[in-house]
């Protein structure tokens, strides 16, 4: 499966990212976002909504759990759902909620902290690690893992060149 891993020396690196994921998006996919507080999971996300033509506030839905948001792929409107699962405290919550019916064909899900909802969590297309740079003091290090067929034609999709 493809493997994507780069740089972001800074919130314009992060910002391209976003952007170039933007154009790779396909409907129906599932992304999980792995990080520590403050590796720069909800700044993606931002930048990825925004490149995809939302126009409003994105915000980090640690308290709603989830934000939908609308945006356009291809002249056609796709749903994302972001979540974010780190106040959950068993993946019951999840189930609970009904947040499994959002991952379908159609809907974009993107998920912060996906450990929390463990195997009630279906599984993800692709797969983010977010860390801040052992190189330096400035940056994050960014990992990006197909882990479906769908993951797969995303990532053969991803145009970027970061800045150096």
């Amino acid at each position: 499966m493809p493997h994507f891993t780069t740089h972001l020396h800074d919130e314009a690196g992060t910002n391209a990212l976003g952007a170039a994921l933007a154009r790779a998006l396909l409907p129906g996919l599932a992304i999980h976002l792995h990080g520590d507080l403050g590796a720069g999971k909800t700044a993606l996300t931002r930048a990825l909504l925004h490149a995809a033509g939302y126009q409003g506030h994105v915000k980090s839905p640690t308290y709603t759990l989830v934000e939908p948001y609308a945006i356009q792929i291809d002249k056609q409107a796709v749903e994302v759902m972001h979540f974010d699962l780190y106040r959950m405290a068993s993946p019951d919550e999840f189930l609970d909620a009904g947040f499994r019916e959002y991952f379908n064909h159609s809907t974009i899900c993107i998920v912060e902290w996906p450990e929390k909802a463990a195997a009630a969590l279906p599984p993800p297309d692709i797969s983010v690690l977010l860390s801040v740079s052992s190189v330096s003091d400035r940056g994050r290090d960014v990992e990006l893992q197909a882990l479906s067929d769908k993951g797969s034609q995303c990532l053969a999709r991803l145009k970027f060149a970061p800045n150096l």
